[in-house]
């Protein structure tokens, strides 16, 4: 098949592991799935090749089913020819399609069908194939009052725009012209009312085509939507025309001045308007592409921050006139406590405040302290902080949890049918705290648009980019994997091959039976067919169980080669000396030998000796923990110069942006996240990342840091 030859060029991948993917993406195997668990037939590729590989597949399909419907128009036309049908083969992209289906596309009426109706298209093919026809002559043939043809100039008139429609129609001119455009054209930026806004950048604003980086073109497109901006596409117009008057009018003389006219007219208007919207519509893809793909990557280093496993919560939802409230959640999210407390304007009960956040640290033995970062956090975390000093406990520290998505969650039925008896405010404080313990396992009970680690994220395609999050919450979900008697139904959900309905299932059969002691329990409930266990199985795990690996990565299927393995290796794997022995013992046995006498794949046993080794994983116990504060600094303690530790987040196209405790994020320019060349910021930094910073600016009054990674020079 086309597709797959495409396909394994594209991604340099051979064709039988493309044909394989091809196959298993259609018989309904989730991209989690394959990647995992299928890596014998895919040749190990990861799921985000797999994603896009699915989407080119998807947009490849799409172009087939295009040509076969072009194909069949043009044939109902009676205008079909073998170069035009090989041509449409050969086409590679939906543009270049659409180019050669223009000549045969049904028109709205236009001046060339206008005049086609009067008769006019045999004067306009005469000149177009006689180099030495006398215009007025042969026009005087046409002239025919009944049609509204009423002198020579009309029947010229009419014969130079149908030929100036041929000449805009010509899909080999349209390619030249759009090719030309993307190495030369600019984009032209002007202010569209003497009105100081954040677009003054832009008032006056000009860059080629091809350089224009995402943030940029995203900027003057809402710019232009809020009245604020005027921008066009500046293309090479002497080019561009000496271009298609070489092509359609060579030579000299009466003919070729005509035919010059009418590439003039046809570029003017025709091509240019066309190609323009083209170009515009290019950009705003290129840009929502790269805005959507950061906003992706952002969240997912958002959702792998590693927990806050076995602690005590006590965390605080900000406020003013409501004041602050409060809610302890235990170390399995449980819901403990909520109160309130006034420590902020227009209250200030300090004292008071003081009082009850103690009794609550001493009586529910708090381990940390979440503050949500939103209205009157500051006032908020400098209680905190002064608080913490007279509390006296060395090991409590506080940490500052984005609020972002918080209320989308706290008014949701969810949270509703959960905290039946609580305002928004305290639904609030609890996710607040349980963000703090495990952000995965909270964060998927918002909308992905909701959480505000992206840019721009309110112009993007909506659908395009809840897809994209989708993905990106999926494969996070089962890339840590989830403890089937815990996991709430939100959770479940995520998990590959099982949906709400099914997530729904198996939080009802566990609520009527209890835990589930095997993974073999999970067959028992409604909605769990064979396939839906095949693809969900691996990624489910039952902590405590009597079989090991079901609190493992390996998938059921592999059971019994992971035993045949062990009987292999002459070890049972029941302690964590003989665990940690496994690799020495592969590598003795000849890697290769042992999973053939396993019967298993040599990827699948790799992946299995990983998982004995440490049964129960979670692969976000490898990142640097979150960093928990116990002071808090002013903006004016800031000098540059000083060097101070941070946690990242938010990572755009022009920078990083950088929590160092002051209310106010850091900005990390991408000229300055390394010693060398960084072409983006996701290179260097990520969504989560604890890092030292170097202040290298501060703006008290615009309320601006610069930060820096790069080394500090010495004076010479």
């Amino acid at each position: 098949m086309d597709e797959i030859k495409t396909l394994s060029r594209e991604f340099s991948l051979k064709p039988g592991h493309v044909e394989n993917i091809i196959s298993l993406l259609d018989g309904g195997s989730t991209v989690p799935f394959i990647a995992r668990y299928r890596k014998e037939m895919t040749g190990s590729v990861d799921d985000q090749v797999l994603r896009a590989l699915s989407e080119r597949l998807e947009y490849l399909r799409n172009l087939a089913k295009r040509k076969e419907e072009i194909l069949s128009s043009i044939r109902e036309q009676g205008k079909l020819i073998p170069e035009l049908e090989d041509a449409l083969d050969k086409a590679a992209t939906l543009a270049a399609a659409e180019d050669l289906y223009r000549p045969y596309k049904p028109k709205r009426r236009t001046r060339a069908t206008v005049a086609a109706e009067r008769g006019l298209v045999p004067l306009a093919e005469r000149i177009l194939t006689e180099k030495n026809i006398a215009l007025s002559e042969a026009a005087r043939d046409f002239v025919d009052p009944e049609k509204g043809v009423n002198s020579v100039e009309e029947a010229l008139a009419g014969a130079h725009d149908v030929i100036a429609e041929r000449i805009s129609d010509d899909a080999e001119s349209r390619r030249v012209l759009r090719e030309g455009a993307h190495r030369s054209a600019l984009l032209t930026v002007k202010a569209a009312k003497e009105e100081d806004s954040v677009y003054r950048g832009y008032y006056d604003f000009s860059e080629a085509w091809r350089t224009l980086p995402s943030h940029r073109i995203l900027a003057v497109n809402r710019g232009e939507k809020e009245g604020f901006l005027k921008a066009s596409i500046q293309a090479d117009v002497v080019r561009a025309k000496g271009f298609l008057k070489s092509r359609f009018a060579a030579g000299s003389g009466e003919r070729a001045a005509f035919l010059a006219g009418c590439a003039e007219d046809a570029y003017d208007r025709l091509i240019a308007p066309s190609l323009e919207r083209e170009l515009r519509q290019e950009l705003t893809d290129r840009a929502d592409a790269q805005a959507i793909s950061v906003f992706a990557a952002n969240l997912r280093q958002l959702l792998l921050v590693p927990p806050i496993k076995g602690k005590t919560v006590l965390a605080i939802d900000p406020g003013m006139r409501t004041g602050c409230k409060i809610a302890v959640v235990d170390p399995t999210g449980k819901l403990l406590k909520t109160d309130v407390f006034y420590p902020t304007p227009p209250y200030n009960r300090i004292a008071e405040s003081e009082a009850l956040l103690f009794r609550l640290l001493r009586d529910y033995r708090v381990d940390a302290i979440a503050c949500g970062n939103g209205t009157a956090s500051k006032e908020s975390e400098i209680f905190l902080a002064n608080a913490l000093k007279k509390f006296g406990d060395p090991k409590l520290g506080y940490m500052m949890v984005s609020e972002a998505g918080a209320s989308v969650y706290s008014a949701s039925k969810l949270a509703a049918a959960e905290f039946p008896d609580f305002d928004v405010s305290l639904r609030s404080a609890v996710s607040i705290g349980r963000r703090m313990q495990d952000p995965l396992a909270e964060l998927v009970k918002i909308d992905p648009r909701s959480i505000g680690v992206g840019q721009y994220q309110h112009d993007l395609p909506p659908a395009e980019l809840a897809r994209a999050l989708d993905a990106v919450v999926e494969d996070c979900v089962n890339a840590v994997g989830v403890d089937v008697n815990t996991a709430s139904r939100e959770l479940l959900a995520r998990v590959s091959g099982l949906n709400a309905a099914s997530a729904q299932a198996i939080v009802k059969y566990r609520d009527e039976n209890g835990p589930f002691p095997s993974r073999a329990a999970l067959k028992k409930v409604p909605r769990m067919g064979e396939k839906t266990f095949e693809q969900a199985a691996g990624f489910l795990r039952v902590p405590g169980g009597k079989e090991l690996l079901d609190n493992t990565g390996v998938h059921p299927e592999s059971y019994a080669g992971c035993k045949a393995l062990l009987k292999l290796l002459g070890t049972g794997a029941a302690t964590e000396t003989e665990r940690l022995a496994l690799p020495l013992l592969v590598k003795t046995s000849g890697e290769e030998r042992a999973a053939a006498a396993a019967g298993l794949g040599v990827p699948t046993l790799r992946d299995i000796v990983k998982e004995l080794i440490k049964p129960g994983r979670d692969l976000r116990d490898e990142l640097p923990p979150p960093l928990l504060r116990r002071d808090v600094m002013e903006l004016s303690d800031l000098t540059p110069g000083m060097r101070i530790t941070g946690t990242v987040r938010n990572v755009t196209d022009f920078g990083a942006f950088v929590d160092i405790g002051v209310h106010q994020d850091g900005l990390v320019h991408v000229s300055e996240c390394a010693d060398r060349f960084v072409r983006h910021p996701s290179e260097v930094l990520k969504v989560g990342d604890v890092r030292e910073f170097r202040v290298i600016s501060v703006d008290a009054v615009k309320k601006r840091i610069g930060l820096s990674l790069k080394s500090e020079k010495k004076p010479s």
